[in-house]
């Protein structure tokens, strides 16, 4: 369930990316540097594990941030890849670092760990030839365009970061939003705004990156 898409700043983003606010895409910086506490694994029976979690903070939460990397840039083409096991004691990696190459030819960097205490927002850097966007806790916090009018600074609401230290879900507002397009997409006999095509893109991309990581390891 990929209910990041339907975040209003990170539409808003897309539209943005769309309509060539920032050019060129050249440069994409995504961090997903979460924690997690030792007691979020060992007291459950799948996290973490290769048989049902399928890996560890690749695979379970930072898949959703290369969901919205393909949806705003589009395919990858190539891959480079580092996984490692820094703290966590489970059987998938609670690391990663991925270089990723677009169709474009725009070039980006993936860092992804449940290891970092005590857990940070989310925050994804774009940069193009006409200026960069900055996302951060799924807001956009800065906008610096080279044919806008001025400078655009956003600042962050207070508070704790959803998701950064704990796996509760207290906006379940886009979860609401998935299923509310799906079921209309049964009765007008539409498409989903994320179907199972477009899902599965981020699987393989995850795939392709344990791959690559798995590889570079044995050597």
């Amino acid at each position: 369930m990929f209910q990041d898409r339907f975040k209003p700043d990170i539409r808003r983003l897309k539209q943005w990316i769309d309509d060539g606010a920032i050019g060129k895409p050249l440069l994409i910086d995504a961090r997903v540097k979460w924690y997690r506490s030792p007691g979020y694994y060992s007291e459950s029976k799948w996290r973490g594990t290769l048989a049902l979690d399928g890996g560890g903070a690749l695979i379970n939460q930072a898949v959703h941030t290369l969901d919205l990397l393909l949806w705003l840039f589009g395919d990858v083409v190539r891959v480079q890849a580092r996984t490692a096991t820094m703290m966590h004691a489970i059987q998938g990696e609670d690391t990663a670092i991925a270089l990723l190459e677009f169709a474009s030819g725009a070039l980006g960097t993936v860092l992804a760990t449940t290891a970092a205490f005590p857990g940070y927002p989310r925050r994804v850097e774009a940069t193009g030839t006409q200026g960069t966007l900055i996302l951060e806790h799924d807001r956009i916090v800065a906008a610096d365009l080279r044919d806008a009018s001025g400078r655009v600074n956003v600042s962050l609401p207070s508070g704790d970061s959803e998701n950064v230290a704990s796996p509760v879900v207290s906006d379940f507002s886009g979860h609401q939003a998935i299923f509310e397009d799906f079921v209309g997409a049964i009765r007008d006999n539409g498409t989903p705004a994320c179907d199972g095509l477009e899902g599965r893109r981020s699987i393989a991309l995850v795939e392709e990156i344990y791959r690559v990581a798995q590889k570079n390891h044995r050597k």
